[in-house]
């Protein structure tokens, strides 16, 4: 018994160990095309927090997930989770449950952080909209501020729908002014 234990854990441990070498470095123009990108998807998201909100830092309209986003959108286009699919369904669908999951499950904070993120990621899954930064929406929708949490399902609409379509759009400028035809996006819609 002892010695089978040693040979899962060892067999567990092995698991671990790297298949492959670290991808070089992306060329310089992909890197500033990506860097445009980024700028360009969170200033406008900004422009209009700002103009919506009296005070930038405490907006409705300025989630942090959207900076993961960006580095996915801009910086990996060709992923499957960076895929309009992916970044819209994602954030909404998770947004959808975080808002859920605050409104109608008497737990503690830390448990309904805990049930969002989880819950997001198996509807993600279901549904084929897998985007990681739909977890941290699904955990700002129960962690949220006062602010977040007085606008219930308005959460969903703005600023996670509209702040998605926005960075959507920019990257579907972004991404295709490249000569590159690698470079280009979407790979698919639906």
């Amino acid at each position: 018994m002892k010695y089978k234990n040693k040979v899962i854990i060892r067999t567990f441990l092995s698991r671990m160990k790297a298949t492959e070498q670290c991808p070089e470095r992306k060329p310089f123009s992909k890197i500033m095309w990506s860097w445009l990108g980024a700028f360009i998807g969170i200033y406008l998201v900004s422009i209009l927090s700002k103009y919506s909100q009296v005070d930038l830092l405490n907006s409705q309209f300025l989630v942090g997930s959207f900076g993961a986003s960006a580095v996915l959108i801009y910086g990996v286009p060709q992923a499957e989770c960076s895929q309009p699919r992916n970044v819209l369904g994602g954030h909404v669908i998770s947004a959808f449950i975080g808002v859920s999951v605050y409104q109608f499950f008497p737990f503690d904070i830390t448990v309904l952080g805990a049930l969002a993120v989880s819950f997001s990621v198996m509807a993600m899954h279901f549904t084929r909209t897998i985007h990681p930064p739909g977890g941290a929406t699904a955990l700002i929708a129960v962690i949220g501020s006062s602010q977040v949490h007085s606008i219930s399902y308005m959460f969903v609409i703005t600023p996670i729908a509209t702040g998605s379509i926005i960075l959507l759009a920019i990257s579907l400028i972004i991404n295709n002014l490249s000569n590159n035809p690698l470079r280009h996006y979407p790979r698919y819609w639906g």
